[in-house]
């Protein structure tokens, strides 16, 4: 069995921070593009209804990568902190 590094577990959530802000960024891109008012025919509307992401949920998960990063910076603060700590009781 392989423990993951404390480095590595932050870096690892750092990208998937990064990787959901920007699916959450495209998400509300898209949401802002299309069309606000309905077309003729109720089938067309409700499949673009279905098809376009909706903003409050991409703005949440923006808001989730956000603090996923934030954990993830927390994680290699304190990687290095206690790597610091080693390394001075050890000199």
């Amino acid at each position: 069995m392989q423990i993951q590094s404390a480095f590595a577990a932050g870096v690892q959530g750092l990208q998937a921070a990064q990787s959901g802000l920007t699916q959450a960024t495209v998400d509300v891109a898209q949401a802002s593009v299309s069309p606000a008012s309905p077309t003729s025919t109720d089938t067309s509307s409700a499949v673009a209804s279905v098809s376009s992401p909706d903003t409050t949920s991409a703005l949440v998960s923006a808001m989730a990568s956000e603090r996923q990063g934030e954990a993830s910076v927390n994680v290699l603060q304190r990687a290095s902190d206690t790597l610091g700590s080693i390394i001075d009781i050890e000199v």
